[in-house]
């Protein structure tokens, strides 16, 4: 591989990895500000919850679990006339970022429930005895005591939405799957699929490593 071919697939790599990186932002984002409502209701009206309401939780329940059986690559499908609506095309970087939080809402839905729910009740039973508001020990016993879990789910969320970035990659989304895709499967260069799965590694493994230093610091 000569120096202009090694200069050029790293222009193109660098520019794929940009384009990761803000699918993977955004996608992560609105699904964390969209993701935390149905967490909030499902652990209210959980049985343990502060206000239990049966009907609520099974059938909020019931759609998380829906929609989190879907696999991506067909939700990216089926969402095409939705992206169409709401971006104006469906296919293209900032279009993969539609089915990427259809598809992380649900699933950081329920990491972030059972976070919550892992709260120690001696603790809330505590601040009710002192004539909390349910406000107050959602906002100061749930939510303060679990912040250590909710990063934590943060950073599953985001591995998570790496693979799902590299999928989106299959059908125009742009990013490191797309390269390892056109450059690597479709023109038979396995140099660029091997230097795509690295890429990939050593960000997922800093993204981990970065989470467990803040999980640490945290508890």
């Amino acid at each position: 591989m000569g120096i202009l071919s090694t200069t050029s697939m790293a222009s193109v790599l660098l520019n794929a990895f940009w384009q990761t990186l803000y699918m993977v932002f955004w996608s992560t984002l609105f699904s964390v500000l969209i993701g935390f409502i149905p967490a909030i209701v499902l652990t209210l009206t959980a049985p343990d919850g502060l206000r239990p309401c049966r009907p609520v939780y099974e059938a909020l329940s019931f759609l998380v679990n829906v929609f989190r059986s879907f696999p991506f690559i067909i939700l990216l499908v089926l969402v095409i006339p939705f992206t169409r609506l709401l971006i104006g095309k469906a296919i293209g970087t900032t279009a993969s970022i539609v089915p990427l939080t259809i598809s992380a809402i649900p699933f950081i839905a329920r990491v972030f429930e059972n976070a919550l729910r892992e709260t120690d009740h001696g603790v809330i039973e505590a601040a009710k005895s002192f004539g909390a508001s349910d406000l107050q020990i959602l906002f100061r016993v749930y939510i303060k005591e679990s912040v250590p879990r909710l990063v934590n789910g943060v950073v599953l969320l985001i591995i998570s939405l790496v693979g799902y970035s590299a999928m989106a990659g299959t059908v125009g989304g742009g990013g490191i799957g797309d390269i390892a895709i056109r450059f690597g499967y479709q023109q038979y260069r396995t140099d660029y699929l091997v230097v795509c799965s690295i890429i990939l590694i050593v960000f997922v493994q800093l993204i981990q490593t970065a989470g467990n230093l803040m999980y640490k610091k945290m508890v």
